[in-house]
C-alpha cells in the first residue's frame, strides 16, 4: 500500500534469429520496460541496432497512410508484410484514388465549362437568330454582354445615337445586352464600354441553332453530366471506405514494426547473438522467463535480478490500487512520481482529501446528493475516469453527510441546526473551527516531514534526511515552535524558555547553514568537483533559512482556509433562507411556493459552486502544502513495451508467421548443406 510495485531486472541473452519472436511476443504481454544498454566488455561489443532508415521509411508510410485514412483503427492485415509489400500496397491504394479523383475532376470542369455556356446562352434565349450568323453581317456588328443594372440608363448616353441597344431580361444584379453598331463604330464602341464595367459574353458559332436550340440540346447533356458525376462520387465514396479499412490496417502493422525497430535499438550484440535488459513486476518475472524459454525453444540465458538503488539505478515506478484508493492514485500521479524506494502517500492522499473535501462542504442534505450522484457514476459508468470521479464523489459525500451532521447543516434548514453534534461554522466559535483546521494542516505536514525523512534515508541522502529543511531539523523546528507557542508561558515560568529556544529553534537553523557546506565537503571527499565557492554555499544556505521559516508559517496558516470555505458555506446558505423569507413576506399568494423555489435554487448554485471550490482547494493543500514536503515527482514511468492491435490474435498470428520463416530458412539451409 505505501510502495511502488516490486521491480526486477531481466537480462536475456538471445540468438538473433530469435529477436523478433521474443518482442512479438513481450508486446504481446506489455509487462516489460525495456532499457538501452551500452555495448561493451561487460554486455555485447557490437553496438544496438541502427535502424535509422527503417524508422525513416516508417514516419513516411504513417504519414501515407493517414492521408487515406479518416479513422484512427481498422482491422488486422491477413498476414506479416515486409515494409517493401507495405510500400506496394499504399501505391496500389495511392494509384487507385488518383485515378478516380482525376476522372471525377474531368467531370467536373466539363460540367463547369457546360454550365456555364448555358448560362452565357440563356442571356440571349430570346433571340431567334442562328449563333453562327452573328457575326456574318457586313453592315452590322454585334455585341452581347451584360452592365451593373443601374448603368443600363446611363449604357445609351455613353454610345450615342450610332448604336442600338436591346436589353434582354435581368440575371443576378446585371443586364444583359445586345448592342447593335456599324463596323465603323466598332473601336470607339468598344473603349466606351470600358467606362460603364461592361462584361463581354462570348457566344459559340453552332451551325445553324439558335440560343434557344442550343439550351435544349445542351440540357440533356447537362443531366448525363450530373449522373456521371454521382456515379463517380459513389465510386469514390466506396473505395474510400474500403481504403480507409485497408490503410488502418496497414498502419497497425507500420505501427507495430516502428516499435520493432525502436526495441531493436536498446539491445548490444554479437555477431550471432544480443543482450535484451529490461524491468518487469516481480510477480510477472517466472512466467515471463518462462515464456521466453518457450519462443526461443530453450536456446537463451536468462537473469533476473533485485535492482540495486545504491549504484543510482533508474528503477521504473508503478503505483497499482484497487477499489477506493485507485482515483487517488490519479492525484498523485497526475502531480508526479515518487522514486522507486520511496513511500508513496496514495493513502494518506485518500484520507486527508475527503476529511477536507467534508470540512469545507460540510451539509448533509447536499452531501447526500453528491453520494448520490457518486454511487450513479460508479455503478453506470462505462469508461475507467467516470467511475473514478464517481467514486470521489461517494466519498466526498459521505464526509459531507458526517460534517453536516456536526454542523448541524441540512440543506441549510435554520431549524435543524439545533440538532448539530457540535455546532455551526458562524453561530459557534469561529476560533476554534480556525484551531481545528490549523490543527488538521499540522497533522498532514507533520506525515509529509515524516516521509521526507524515511525517503532520504532509504535514499542515502543523510545530509537532507537530517539536517535539511523537511528532514530531522526540519521536524524540530516545527514541532519545537508549535511547543513554543503553546506552551510558551509555562516554559518562561519554570525558566525553560531560553533553552527551549537554543533547542527548537537555534540548533535547527545552525543545521540548515551547515547544510550546503556539509554537502559540498562530501563532494570533494568523493573527488567531485564543487558546484560554487564557500561564499555562494553561505549565501544560500541563509537564504534557504529564510524560505524555511517561511513555508512552515504559510504552510500552516494556509490551512484556516478549511474553516473561511466552511463558514462561507453556511453563509451562503443563511443568504439563501434569508432570500426565501424575503419572498414569502413580499409576494402573499403563493410567495411560499416561491420561496421554496428560491431555496432549491440557491441549494443547486451552493452544491455546484461551493463543491468546484472544496474540490479545487482540497487538492491545492495536498498538491502545495503536502507533495511539497517530500515528493519530487521526478519518478521514472514504467512504461512496458507494448504492440498496439485490435484483434487479440494479431501478434501471435505474426509471431507464427515469423517461425514459419524461421523453419522454411531451417529448412532451406539444410538442403543446401
Amino acid at each position: 500500500m505505501f510502495k511502488p510495485v516490486s521491480m526486477l531486472h531481466m537480462r536475456a541473452i538471445l540468438l538473433e534469429e530469435d529477436e523478433r519472436a521474443v518482442l512479438l511476443s513481450l508486446g504481446r504481454q506489455g509487462v516489460v520496460h525495456l532499457t538501452r544498454t551500452p555495448a561493451g566488455p561487460d554486455t555485447a561489443p557490437l553496438q544496438p541496432y541502427g535502424g535509422t532508415l527503417e524508422l525513416d521509411r516508417c514516419g513516411a508510410l504513417l504519414d501515407r497512410c493517414n492521408k487515406l485514412m479518416p479513422a484512427e483503427h481498422g482491422p488486422p492485415v491477413p498476414h506479416e508484410l515486409s515494409l517493401d509489400e507495405i510500400d506496394a500496397s499504399l501505391r496500389q491504394l495511392e494509384e487507385n484514388s488518383t485515378t478516380l479523383l482525376a476522372e471525377r475532376q474531368r467531370l467536373l470542369s466539363q460540367k463547369q465549362e457546360l454550365d456555364s455556356l448555358c448560362s452565357r446562352v440563356s442571356d440571349c434565349r430570346e433571340l431567334g437568330i442562328p449563333l453562327e450568323q452573328l457575326d456574318r453581317f457586313s453592315f452590322l456588328h454585334f455585341i452581347l454582354g451584360s452592365v451593373p443594372e443601374e448603368r443600363l440608363e446611363t449604357l445609351s448616353e455613353t454610345l450615342g445615337g450610332n448604336a442600338v441597344i436591346l436589353p434582354l431580361p435581368l440575371r443576378g444584379g446585371r443586364n444583359p445586352v445586345l448592342i447593335m453598331i456599324t463596323p465603323k463604330d466598332r473601336q470607339r464602341t468598344e473603349d466606351r464600354l470600358q467606362q460603364v464595367e461592361f462584361q463581354y459574353t462570348e457566344l459559340p458559332a453552332m451551325e445553324g441553332l439558335t440560343p434557344t436550340a442550343l439550351l435544349e440540346a445542351k440540357n440533356g447533356e447537362q443531366a448525363k453530366l450530373a449522373g456521371a458525376l454521382r456515379q463517380a462520387d459513389e465510386r469514390l465514396q466506396s473505395f474510400a471506405v474500403e481504403a480507409a479499412q485497408a490503410a488502418a490496417a496497414i498502419r497497425e502493422r507500420v505501427v507495430m514494426e516502428q516499435r520493432l525497430i525502436e526495441a531493436r535499438q536498446n539491445f548490444p550484440r554479437t555477431e550471432t547473438a544480443l543482450l535484451l535488459s529490461g524491468w518487469v513486476p516481480a510477480e510477472q518475472a517466472p512466467s515471463l522467463r518462462d515464456h521466453i524459454t518457450s519462443v526461443t525453444r530453450g536456446k537463451c540465458v536468462i537473469d533476473v535480478t533485485e535492482p540495486r538503488v545504491s549504484d543510482g539505478v533508474a528503477v521504473p515506478v508503478a503505483l497499482r490500487h484497487s477499489g477506493w484508493l485507485h482515483p487517488f492514485q490519479r492525484m498523485v500521479t497526475a502531480y508526479g512520481l515518487p522514486f522507486y524506494q520511496d513511500l508513496e502517500p496514495t493513502f494518506f492522499v485518500a484520507v486527508s482529501y475527503v476529511l477536507m473535501f467534508g470540512m469545507m462542504f460540510g451539509d448533509a442534505g447536499q452531501g447526500a446528493i453528491l453520494a448520490l450522484a457518486g454511487w450513479i457514476a460508479l455503478r453506470s459508468g462505462r469508461k475507467p475516469m467516470m467511475r473514478d470521479a464517481g467514486h470521489v464523489l461517494l466519498l466526498g459525500g459521505l464526509s459531507s453527510i458526517g460534517f453536516g451532521l456536526v454542523y448541524g447543516s441540512y440543506f441549510g434548514i435554520p431549524r435543524l441546526k439545533a440538532y448539530a453534534l457540535w455546532r455551526d461554522p458562524l453561530e459557534g466559535d469561529p476560533l476554534a473551527l480556525m484551531l481545528t483546521a490549523i490543527g488538521m494542516g499540522i497533522a498532514l505536514i507533520s506525515i509529509g516531514l515524516i516521509l521526507n525523512i524515511l525517503n532520504r534515508f532509504r535514499r542515502k541522502e543523510m545530509a537532507e534526511g537530517w539536517l535539511g529543511r523537511f528532514g530531522i531539523m526540519g521536524v524540530l523546528f516545527y514541532w519545537g515552535s508549535l511547543a513554543l507557542l503553546a506552551k510558551f508561558t509555562v516554559l518562561q515560568s519554570q525558566g525553560l524558555a531560553g533553552t527551549a529556544a537554543i533547542l527548537f529553534l537555534a540548533l535547527p537553523l545552525l543545521g540548515w547553514m551547515l547544510k550546503e557546506p556539509v554537502q559540498a565537503a562530501w563532494r570533494r571527499r568523493a573527488g567531485k568537483p564543487a558546484e560554487s565557492g564557500m561564499t555562494v554555499i553561505l549565501a544560500e544556505s541563509f537564504i534557504g533559512i529564510l524560505e524555511g521559516v517561511t513555508a512552515y508559517l504559510a504552510n500552516t496558516t494556509s490551512f484556516v482556509r478549511l474553516a473561511a470555505y466552511a463558514m462561507s458555506h453556511a453563509a451562503l446558505l443563511m443568504a439563501v433562507f434569508t432570500v426565501a423569507d424575503q419572498v414569502r413576506l413580499i409576494i402573499p399568494h403563493g410567495g411560499g411556493a416561491w420561496a421554496l423555489l428560491v431555496i432549491i435554487l440557491g441549494n443547486g448554485i451552493a452544491i455546484v459552486l461551493e463543491g468546484i471550490i472544496a474540490a479545487v482547494q482540497a487538492l491545492r493543500l495536498e498538491y502545495y502544502e503536502f507533495f511539497g514536503k517530500f515528493l519530487s515527482g521526478a519518478g521514472l514511468p514504467f512504461s512496458p513495451f507494448n504492440l498496439t492491435s485490435n484483434d487479440a490474435c494479431f501478434v501471435e498470428r505474426l509471431q507464427y508467421d515469423h517461425h514459419q520463416k524461421v523453419r522454411n530458412n531451417s529448412l532451406e539451409r539444410r538442403m543446401v548443406s
